[in-house]
């Protein structure tokens, strides 16, 4: 009996800044390294020509692309998944930094169940100084690592993050990929990874898996490990998740939020338990820190609410 054959998988890096020359190179050095090799790896420029003209000088044997859509990631990604022709595409952010492992576990769950339209790995924080001290578990999201909470082994789940992500090719196209114009771009914060998850399994009752073991370590600038930094994150997310219930069925695209919130309190009286037994103040300060994350996404998300139904009046008004 012949062996079914392994399915072919290019791998997409989006990129916009120069500052991050060095963190793309090693991007790409690890996406080379794979023990599943990738049939294509494409990087997409996001509007900044002399980072396109030196990207395709210095990466050889990488498909250089320029972004054919309007600026941000969700166009910059399209483009290069739109310009591969292999039944499975993944992506990397181009801070990341995947374990030689990481495509061949993600290709598994894929190859294994045709219902399953796609997957993510595990996300390890790369601080560039020291942990934060006060910062929950539970909300390392905010700097795109995994959080507390998150299933252990391979598991179903709602969405899983772009910066580790796999699709069938033949599913993301059929949705039309990552909404453009609804996702990241400078101060703003969209949660177009979520979004693009919930149409792709809506579209045929398909599902995701979750696989921690294919893991990719994410790079956290210092002045991504502040506590300012910490609330305009979460704040963003916040506004995006209302966003993001505004363009699909509310009920359905914030399901999962409510059962993350409902296990937060018990991430406060953990901590709280800790402090009081003299494991550290830390504990005291994380307890606050959970507090903190979901005051600051409270009032984004009022924000956002009160924003749309602005909107909307001002559209029946005219």
């Amino acid at each position: 009996m012949e062996p079914t054959p392994r399915p072919a998988v290019s791998i997409v890096i989006p990129t916009h800044s120069e500052q991050r020359w060095n963190a793309l190179v090693r991007t790409v050095a690890s996406a080379r390294s794979q023990t599943y090799t990738p049939a294509e790896i494409v990087v997409v420029v996001d509007h900044n020509p002399a980072l396109f003209r030196r990207a395709r000088r210095d990466l050889a044997g990488v498909t250089v692309l320029e972004n054919l859509y309007t600026q941000g990631v969700s166009g910059n990604r399209n483009t290069g998944a739109f310009h591969t022709s292999t039944s499975l595409i993944a992506f990397l952010d181009d801070d990341t930094v995947a374990d030689p492992h990481w495509l061949e576990l993600l290709v598994q769950p894929l190859a294994a169940a045709p219902e399953v339209v796609g997957a993510g790995g595990g996300i390890d924080p790369a601080w560039e100084g020291p942990a934060p001290t006060w910062m929950p578990e539970e909300f390392l999201w905010a700097v795109g690592g995994s959080y507390a909470g998150m299933p252990t082994t391979t598991a179903p789940v709602r969405n899983v993050w772009s910066a580790s992500m796999i699709v069938r090719r033949d599913t993301f196209l059929s949705v039309g990929g990552f909404r453009t114009g609804f996702g990241k771009l400078g101060s703003q914060n969209r949660p177009e990874d979520t979004e693009l998850c919930l149409r792709m399994s809506a579209l045929a009752g398909g599902r995701w898996m979750y696989v921690p073991a294919a893991v990719i370590r994410h790079a956290v600038p210092a002045s991504s490990s502040t506590f300012g930094f910490f609330l305009r994150r979460c704040y963003a997310e916040g506004r995006g998740k209302v966003a993001m219930a505004g363009l699909l069925d509310g009920a359905q695209s914030l399901g999962s939020e409510r059962d993350y919130l409902r296990s937060l309190p018990r991430a406060v009286l953990r901590n709280l338990v800790a402090a009081t037994r003299g494991r550290g103040a830390h504990h005291a300060l994380k307890a606050g820190g959970v507090l903190a994350g979901v005051a600051a996404a409270g009032v984004g998300g009022v924000v956002e609410t009160v924003a749309a139904r602005r909107t909307v009046t001002a559209g029946a008004t005219r």
